[in-house]
């Protein structure tokens, strides 16, 4: 587009001129036209060699420019093989070592695991250990046992290798300890609170004892393990004796606490018949009244039962004797003699009575019978009443404590096991109480029944067979 423009333009500028002038001298137009359009041309071939050599240059630098851009093209394909090759070397390295990461982490959770293990292996130990020597009453005598168990077991420290051997040397201590029964002088809190110099008995871990001039008695240890004191209340007299003689070389074996102080304690907490009576409230008074009177009745019963008992073969013998000899007289100052028996008062009244018919004697002596029972059967009948009411007093008192009980929830809630312990101890009480009047009361009851029951048949028997002497004399007599 550019020639084209420079091709035309000397021919415009010559029809401008031309133009131009037309009005000047007609004589001048053609000579200086013909200068303008050399002038033209000069400037439109000067024009043309300057396009032609920007043309050229142009040319140039744009070969220039795209040999420039091949090079760069061609070393950019060249780098980005290069980085290519590098990416993929470095991606089989990055997986190469995800998979030492990987197999690095699994034996690392592995040694992680072992070492958790291990060091709650060591904790439980410790706390084994340290539970061990605070339950041995050795403890109590020497130097105070390290707190290092307690650190180790309650996480406060990681456990190296000289906690390790430190449990290593405690143990063997505890082993060798259990293993000993050595008698040794020692300071203890007696049952005052004084601390004494006594002679202490250690039998392994199991039993500790001492043994003052005035009392001898088991020992138990702080739960420090610091110190041993004497249990509140001394052993049974047997026990008493057993530990002395086996302290002092008299004898060779000795009461032991395998419990490792379960047994003592217990020992000690335990409480006396007065002291259970006194926690089961009001209704334990009536309970002991009916125990009381209970026995009364079954001791004034057992004497009434032995007195009235009567030999009965020797005085039907003879009146079976006698009567064969027509001797009445005879039978009935025999049955006089036993006339403070029922056996001998029956026997009397059927004597008395042997010319009426059989069937009369029979009702006689039946009725003599009948005169006998209440007596023996004398306050049998109150004895069974206190027996039914015996656990049924029990029962109350088991009601009444419980009601304390959920009064005490009422007001504190159940938060403190203390505050219930009074209804509770009530209730329980009052029923174990009320079962053990009831339940030798019963057996009592029934077998004074039984005695009663038994002599009134034997006084049936008799009668029957003195009915028998009788009637079968009447028959030799006609």
């Amino acid at each position: 587009m550019r020639k084209l423009i420079l091709l035309l333009l000397p021919f415009w500028a010559a029809a401008c001129l031309t133009a131009s002038l037309e009005a000047a001298d007609m004589r001048e137009l053609p000579h200086k036209a013909q200068q303008v359009k050399d002038e033209l041309a000069r400037k439109a071939l000067a024009e043309k060699a300057e396009a032609a050599r920007e043309a050229a240059a142009t040319r140039a630098k744009v070969f220039a420019d795209r040999r420039a851009l091949e090079n760069a093209v061609a070393q950019l394909e060249a780098e980005k093989k290069q980085l290519s090759s590098q990416v993929e070397t470095l991606e089989k390295s990055s997986t190469e070592l995800a998979e030492e990461e990987t197999a690095v982490n699994e034996e690392l959770a592995q040694t992680d695991g072992m070492i958790k293990e291990l060091v709650g292996q060591i904790r439980i130990n410790a706390k084994d250990l340290d539970t061990l020597i605070s339950q041995n009453p050795q403890s109590g005598v020497g130097p105070a046992p390290s707190s290092f168990l307690a650190a180790v077991a309650d996480d406060e420290r990681f456990p190296g290798m000289d906690d390790v051997r430190a449990m290593a040397e405690a143990l063997l201590t505890q082993i060798k300890g259990s293993g000993e029964v050595r008698l040794e002088k020692g300071t203890i809190i007696d049952r005052t609170g004084r601390e004494v110099e006594a002679d202490i008995l250690f039998i392994g871990p199991f039993t500790a004892a001492y043994h003052l001039p005035e009392e001898t008695g088991f020992l138990n240890h702080s739960s420090d393990g610091s110190k041993l004191y004497a249990l509140s209340r001394l052993p049974a007299k047997g026990l008493q004796k057993q530990l002395a003689q086996y302290m002092s070389g008299q004898a060779d074996s000795v009461p032991v606490d395998i419990g490792r102080g379960a047994a003592l304690r217990q020992l000690s907490h335990r409480l006396s018949f007065s002291d259970q009576v006194t926690k089961g409230g009001p209704i334990v008074w009536p309970i002991l009244a009916i125990l009381v009177i209970g026995l009364l009745i079954v001791a004034e019963r057992t004497i009434k039962l032995l007195r009235n008992r009567h030999a009965k073969l020797p005085l039907i013998d003879t009146i079976r004797q006698q009567s064969r000899e027509g001797d009445w007289a005879g039978c009935e100052q025999a049955c006089s003699e036993a006339e403070g028996k029922p056996l001998g008062r029956v026997l009397l009244a059927g004597v008395q009575a042997r010319d009426l018919q059989r069937e009369d004697l029979e009702n006689t002596l039946q009725e003599a019978i009948l005169k006998e029972i209440p007596g023996l059967e004398h306050f049998l009948s109150t004895l069974g009443m206190l027996t039914a009411i015996a656990p049924l007093l029990g029962l109350l008192g088991t009601v009444t404590g419980m009601i304390n009980v959920f009064h005490v929830i009422t007001l504190y809630g159940a938060s403190d096991p203390r505050l219930m312990s009074g209804g509770i101890s009530e209730a329980l009480v009052t029923t174990m109480l009320g079962l053990s009047v009831a339940i030798p009361l019963m057996l009592l009851h029934n077998m004074l029944t039984r005695g009663v029951d038994r002599m009134v048949g034997d006084l049936e028997e008799q009668a029957v067979s003195l009915v028998n002497i009788i009637h079968r004399r009447r028959e030799q007599q006609c």
